[in-house]
């Protein structure tokens, strides 16, 4: 049986620390407290809007868009380091933030090698993967079929549009272009 302190273990980096991958709305809204933020790449994945969202962002009858981390490609955002004593605690929020959606797990946690654009070092990261194989994985949408979902989904965590446009202007404070997410926006109508 795994225990959960093996689990919190495998977690963290060779240097004692937690680091989180964040690349949508983590970069803005972390929620937690963190030593330090640094800009950091990942490879074999790329941000894509390939996840429904019936509650944060849309309803279950009009369901707005997340970002998600899928095959392929890399990936720039954001590796923030939390001290080892907090990994326990904030794991546990970004369980409860990312894992649950209903009863739909729409991303699996997983430790990813993330190299950190400030000193070159490769880290332990924990990110959350798209689940491709649950109901809400939409995969390659259309930038147009993106847009029209964005334009129009509203959650609890308030409009689709707000995500993808406060996602959109952070990537672009940190230098980073992604032509994707660049394409939808520019799809959406005037707001």
């Amino acid at each position: 049986m795994h225990h959960p302190q093996d689990a919190l273990r495998d977690a963290l980096d060779a240097d004692g620390h937690l680091y989180v991958f964040a690349y949508g709305s983590l970069i803005w809204r972390p929620g937690f407290g963190h030593a330090a933020a640094h800009p950091a790449l990942l490879r074999g994945f790329h941000r894509r809007f390939c996840l429904w969202s019936h509650r944060y962002r849309g309803t279950p009858e009009r369901p707005g868009l997340v970002l998600g981390l899928d095959r392929g490609g890399a990936c720039r955002g954001v590796a923030f380091r939390v001290a080892g004593v907090e990994a326990a605690a904030v794991l546990a929020y970004l369980d409860d933030r990312e894992l649950p959606d209903g009863a739909e797990q729409v991303y699996h946690r997983r430790i990813l090698p993330v190299r950190l654009l400030d000193s070159g070092h490769t880290v332990r990261a924990v990110g959350y993967v798209a689940n491709r194989g649950c109901r809400l994985y939409c995969g390659r949408l259309s930038a147009e079929r993106a847009a029209a979902a964005i334009a129009t989904g509203h959650g609890q965590m308030g409009p689709n549009r707000d995500y993808l446009l406060n996602t959109l202007r952070h990537l672009r404070e940190m230098g980073v272009r992604d032509a994707g997410l660049a394409r939808i926006a520019a799809l959406l109508p005037a707001g």
